[in-house]
């Protein structure tokens, strides 16, 4: 598992391409590609040309204001961000583990969160791709398209997200932006009528969830090849697991797969996560490089998130959803599946267990009635990890004896995928683009591939319309060979 070499060999000679920015994406980012007299990829990149302060700026507030102020990071998934300092807090008050109310409003106000953001990123923003063909027409390559031609597939996808943003505004006070968690605990328990409403709306959630799963799958049956070697390249995994080796997307310990799929390390306390993971710096891009201590930069790199999860874990402990990992393994044949689209099974059966979860959580009484908040001897520093929707999520805080924050360090999902879309980005451009004359349609092919991994590249919101979009071909000399423009108009 090797990746191209970031320089090319006299750059002045090569011809230049730029998608600037990226569109139906969290942030701004760009990608450029550099091709020879032969039109043969000599390079490419995806930058992240937008900065991200939070990590100075959280310093010298106080820690229990930390969970409320970093989640503004994201307006898509707040919860995963709110969660994740909060666990850190809980380190560093000693209050672990919470209690069994809040460990139950946690994982209910998680789940919710997996469940919604799953359902906007697959029918919102990827559905009209994998239903209408990448180079289909721009005019109905959209959710209005698909809720015009596939009406009962849009309705299922945007009440599966309802009822996961019902879920959050009920565990955390708000859709967007809640205070649910504390360091410590949680300031809230669920109310019996709050719970009875959740219950019944769950089997016809079950039913869509399924229903989805079934999509997927049926998208796979019908075009193989293409969701077999899209965007598809070796790499290492990483994710949480539960003790027992179970997916667990709240809590867990750190596992490691590499390309074969043979186990890099396992049963790693997540305080320790610096031990085995460190990051890169590279000139051309804000975003860091992750990659495994233990195998180096150049082979090191991993991905995270669904397609990962679902491999990594050795079962999902939801019967329907367990049932599905099986079928999705038995889909590469002894091997690990790597092609990118093959992300979106994997998070459709997320969204399955994610549900299923939820049925579950909605059963224990500790919902209803308990204490919010616990304490013990108190620390200086303390890590929070939890599996977002997008993958491993670490928030890493110390804090002094002022309650004062005084470090903090992030790293979000989609930093621990940067070498991985830029690879994805890499593999789409050399067997689609070469010699090809600029379309819009050729260019969403390249897109395709970064929206697979649902990147946040800036922990901002999603861009539900067209973002502005020039590329512009040039020669050697400079001069302009073909442009191609898309308006935000």
């Amino acid at each position: 598992m090797t990746f191209a070499l970031e320089t090319a060999a006299h750059p002045e000679a090569l011809r230049r391409v730029a998608i600037d920015p990226v569109s139906r994406v969290e942030g701004h980012g760009k990608v450029t590609l550099l091709l020879d007299a032969h039109n043969h990829i000599e390079q490419v990149r995806l930058h992240i040309v937008e900065f991200r302060g939070f990590e100075k700026f959280i310093e010298g507030r106080p820690y229990w204001e930390v969970p409320v102020m970093v989640q503004r990071l994201c307006g898509i998934c707040p919860v995963s961000h709110h969660l994740a300092a909060a666990k850190a807090f809980d380190r560093i008050l000693g209050a672990t583990p919470v209690t069994a109310s809040a460990t139950a409003v946690r994982r209910l106000m998680h789940y919710g969160q997996i469940l919604q953001s799953h359902a906007l990123h697959f029918f919102h923003l990827s559905s009209p791709d994998l239903l209408f063909g990448f180079d289909s027409d721009v005019a109905k390559r959209n959710i209005v398209g698909v809720a015009q031609a596939h009406p009962d597939i849009a309705k299922k996808g945007i009440l599966l997200r309802k009822f996961g943003q019902e879920i959050i505004r009920i565990t955390s006070g708000k859709r967007v932006h809640g205070t649910g968690a504390v360091p410590g605990g949680i300031n809230k328990l669920v109310t019996r009528q709050e719970r009875d409403a959740l219950l019944a709306d769950l089997p016809q959630m079950l039913q869509w969830a399924q229903d989805a799963v079934d999509m997927v799958k049926q998208l796979h049956a019908q075009n193989p090849a293409l969701y077999n070697t899209f965007g598809s390249f070796k790499s290492n995994l990483l994710s949480l697991v539960r003790a027992d080796g179970a997916m667990d997307l709240y809590d867990g310990v750190l596992r490691a797969r590499d390309a074969s799929g043979a186990i890099i390390f396992d049963g790693l306390d997540d305080q320790r996560y610096l031990e085995v993971i460190a990051e890169e710096v590279r000139s051309w891009s804000y975003m860091k490089f992750p990659y495994l201590k233990s195998l180096g930069t150049q082979q090191g790199w991993y991905r995270v998130g669904p397609l990962a999860r679902v491999q990594n874990c050795d079962f999902i402990p939801s019967e329907r959803a367990e049932a599905e990992r099986q079928a999705f393994v038995a889909w590469g044949q002894g091997e690990l599946i790597n092609g990118s689209l093959a992300y979106h099974w994997a998070r459709m059966i997320e969204l399955l267990h994610a549900v299923e979860v939820i049925g579950q959580l909605l059963d224990d009484p500790a919902l209803l009635a308990g204490d919010l908040i616990s304490s013990g001897a108190r620390q200086q520093s303390g890590v929070g990890m939890i599996e977002a929707p997008r993958g491993t999520l670490i928030h890493d805080y110390d804090v002094g004896d002022d309650d004062l924050v005084t470090r903090c360090n992030l790293i979000v999902s989609t930093t621990h995928n940067n070498q991985a879309m830029n690879e994805a980005v890499r593999s789409v451009a050399r067997e689609y683009l070469e010699g090809q004359e600029l379309t819009e349609g050729l260019l969403n092919h390249i897109e395709v591939a970064i929206r697979a991994y649902d990147p946040c590249l800036s922990c901002a919101t999603h861009a539900l319309g067209k973002m502005p979009l020039q590329v512009t071909l040039l020669a050697a000399d400079g001069s302009v060979l073909d442009r191609l423009e898309k308006s935000s108009q």
